[in-house]
This record gives C-alpha cells, sequence and structure tokens, in this order.
C-alpha cells in the first residue's frame, strides 16, 4: 500500500542541539502507525514538524506524493492533514456541540456580506452544520453533554471532543499526541473504539504518539520507535517489545 506521509532524512536542530537527524519514516494509507520511544526521542518534535507548526532545517516531507514541507498548518488543515494535542484544545466557554460547529472552514456565517444580505444561505449552511455535528456528538458518544460547556468536560471527554472535531472537515491523516494521558480507562476504552471505527469504516489514517503500550498493541501495526532524533526500529508490537536494543534505550543496558 502506498505511503500517504513519507518523511525523507529530516534535520531539526535547536541552537546547537540536534533533535531530528536524518529521520525517515513512512506510514501508509489507511493504517494505524505508533510512533514511540524514551522521553527526548525527538517524537513530537517531529509531529510538529509534520504538521506545519515546525519549520525543518533540511529534508522533505510528502502528503500522498505532494510535498509539503514547511507548508503551514492551516494549509495542511486544507488539504486533510490534522493533529490533536496532549492537552486538549477546546473553546471552553461554548459548548461541545458548538465546538464542532466552529470546525468546518469558509462558513458563510464568517461573511459580513452573506450575514447581510443572503441569511437565507447563512441558515441552510448552519442547519447543515448542526446536522453534522449531532451526527459527530452521536458518534464519539457525548450527546448526553452536548449542550454542556466544553470547559466543563471531564479531561476523556476533552479527548473525545478534539477526535470529533477531525470529523467535522475532510480529515485524511490524523497525528494523535498522547491521546490517553489524563483519560480514565472507560474513556480511554472509548476513544480506542472511536479510533478503531474512523480507520475501519470512514478510512482515516493515523499517526499516534502514545506512552500507553496497552494502547499502541491494541491499535498499532506497525509501530515505529525513535530514539535521539532518528528511526531505531520499526516492526510488529511483538517485534518490538522483545528488540534489545528497544528495551535498552527505554531501560538502560542490563546489569
Amino acid at each position: 500500500m502506498a505511503a500517504i506521509i513519507d518523511v525523507q532524512h529530516v534535520h531539526k536542530a535547536f541552537g546547537g542541539l540536534k533533535v531530528i537527524n536524518d529521520c525517515s519514516i513512512q506510514v501508509e494509507q489507511g493504517s494505524i502507525t505508533g510512533l514511540i520511544g524514551p522521553n527526548g526521542a525527538g517524537k513530537s518534535t517531529l509531529f510538529n514538524i509534520i504538521a506545519g507548526a515546525l519549520p525543518l532545517d533540511s529534508g522533505r516531507i510528502l502528503l500522498d506524493g505532494e510535498e509539503i514541507t514547511n507548508r503551514p498548518a492551516n494549509e495542511l488543515f486544507h488539504k486533510g492533514l490534522l493533529r490533536t494535542f496532549q492537552i486538549a484544545h477546546e473553546f471552553s466557554h461554548m459548548t461541545a456541540l458548538e465546538n464542532l460547529m466552529m470546525v468546518p472552514p469558509d462558513q458563510a456565517g464568517e461573511s459580513l456580506f452573506d450575514a447581510w444580505f443572503k441569511p437565507s444561505r447563512v441558515n441552510h449552511q448552519e442547519a447543515e452544520v448542526r446536522r453534522r455535528a449531532l451526527e459527530v456528538i452521536d458518534f464519539i458518544g457525548l450527546h448526553h453533554v452536548r449542550n454542556e460547556l466544553a470547559g466543563n468536560l471531564s479531561g476523556g471527554q476533552k479527548k473525545l471532543l478534539e477526535l470529533g472535531r477531525t470529523m467535522m472537515t475532510d480529515a485524511r491523516v490524523v497525528l494523535l499526541d498522547e491521546i490517553a494521558a489524563g483519560v480514565n480507562r472507560t474513556l480511554l476504552g472509548d476513544l480506542v473504539t472511536n479510533i478503531e471505527r474512523l480507520n475501519r469504516e470512514m478510512g482515516y489514517t493515523f499517526l499516534v504518539i502514545e506512552h500507553d503500550m496497552d494502547m499502541i498493541a491494541r491499535l498499532c501495526d506497525p509501530v515505529i520507535v525513535l530514539a535521539q532524533g532518528s528511526v531505531m526500529v520499526e516492526g510488529s508490537i511483538e517485534e518490538i517489545q522483545n528488540n534489545p536494543q528497544v528495551i535498552e534505550a527505554y531501560f538502560g543496558a542490563a546489569s
């Protein structure tokens, strides 16, 4: 299967510190690929480079064969490349439903001209966005809190809401940054189930940074291990867990 994300020989340094060092990874279309590694391995920096939040120093990044090197995040959003964050970025003073309705770009209601002179167009589009948002909030299991202020939701509910926001646009690739962090086991199960459904039923491709190895084991194949800004090894979770290099990178050499 073809790679939808192709990272080629990427380098990134901050001052004299090399954080990403000749890193190349490929994410196959339709896969759920895990990205793991010890603290300081460069995982979040690589995510930020792919997502357009950080410029790279050298190398190339392709999205479905198109070069997107150093393209800004808003441009990548329109190409279907989205990311979530370890700390949820909700609009806390808007309801859960309104948070979803904010996502689709180029809404007619954003135009003062349309609001004044084409109110029927604005109303029709808003009704369609609301219908879609209600479908999404049902899908992610938050219908019971749809009218609750997003700032009042639990950590797990906010993560579900972030996942739902990716469904409000034409997402193709979603970068998940430690989505399990701060989530209780019940809601984590809901998160994992929704990720599996989005992958299976809607064809989403996921690249996942995660420290929860149970979640990685359930979701991800293949798993890529990053260490000191470079790929150490790639394979199935069983191969990764039994690899002496990986064990040493996480736990140090045996005494």
